[in-house]
């Protein structure tokens, strides 16, 4: 008897954008499609082991109620290695989420981080899931990098921000890929004035982010000689990761192709924008409802 194909997803890089991925897997499952194989970078490893422990209902219900305060108290603030150490992030994800050994997962889940020591793609499915992820989510500079085995690991994006090649190693036959960043590359020029309003609510560490994050006029300008039109170090940051992420993202998916391809509409979306998480969630929703006639082709439906 013939067995029905594995199918696999891979949840690719993209920082708050990868909120999206709830919605995208929600839409999938509401069409009767659950990927065995799950294969993640960045914060689509976060999501993804999330839904490879059978928790993604639990996740979405935090994600679209959470607030900029609960962001800024998950956040550890330092400057050695990156702006955020990590540490209760992870506390919080091991607390709430998932604090066990990739053996005890409902589904197959890999993740991808990379060897900060000699640029090598490194592939993590074996020990603590949450050590994995952590890993995959230290987007350099905002996050400090963390040793594994004798290796210094940061963000998996950097080598292949989208992994199909994870999935199919995994046994994947069909895989279906999410890539957060296709619109993304010069969205961080656009002013978003309703978010500086909200700075002097949240005390120090807004403060902090913000002089990272924006100039004071709201929107980064590019023009004239003058520093104080020089954009900031988080602008600066988010345009060159996103510039990053595409151009690596089409070099591998070119050469290592999805069967389909889900490219929710995010650029509205900063590095930062934890607390939208219903708007990306939303948007992930609507991405697979265009992609459903070619999903229900792949998959012979």
């Amino acid at each position: 008897m013939k067995r029905s194909p594995r199918i696999g997803i891979a949840l690719g890089s993209g920082s708050a954008r990868g909120w999206a991925h709830i919605g995208v897997l929600r839409a999938l499952a509401r069409e009767g499609i659950e990927p065995q194989i799950i294969s993640g970078c960045s914060i689509g490893a976060f999501v993804g082991a999330v839904a490879a422990a059978g928790d993604l209902d639990k996740l979405g219900s935090w994600v679209e109620t959470l607030g900029w305060q609960d962001v800024v108290g998950l956040m550890d603030m330092g400057l050695r290695g990156g702006l955020i150490k990590g540490d209760k992030l992870i506390a919080f994800f091991e607390r709430n989420f998932v604090d066990r050994d990739f053996t005890a997962l409902t589904h197959l889940f890999g993740c991808v981080a990379t060897d900060l020591q000699n640029g090598h793609e490194v592939w993590l499915r074996e020990g603590s899931v949450s050590t994995a992820v952590r890993a995959s989510i230290a987007l350099p500079g905002l996050m400090t990098p963390a040793w594994q085995d004798g290796r210094l690991l940061v963000d998996g994006g950097l080598v292949n921000p989208v992994p199909v090649s994870l999935a199919r190693a995994m046994g994947a036959d069909i895989v279906i890929a999410v890539d957060l960043n296709s619109d993304v590359v010069g969205a961080a020029w656009r002013s978003r004035p309703e978010q500086e309003a909200e700075v002097t609510e949240l005390g120090w560490p807004r403060k902090l982010l913000a002089r990272f994050g924006r100039n004071g006029q709201g929107a980064a300008s590019v023009s004239g000689s003058d520093p104080e039109s020089l954009p900031s170090m988080l602008t600066v940051m988010q345009s060159s990761i996103s510039i990053m992420s595409v151009r690596i993202a089409r070099s591998r998916l070119a050469g290592e192709p999805a069967d389909v391809l889900i490219s929710p509409r995010l650029a509205q979306l900063g590095l930062m924008d934890y607390h939208r998480g219903a708007e990306a969630i939303a948007e992930g929703e609507a991405a697979v409802a265009l992609a459903l006639p070619a999903i229900r082709r792949a998959l012979g439906r």
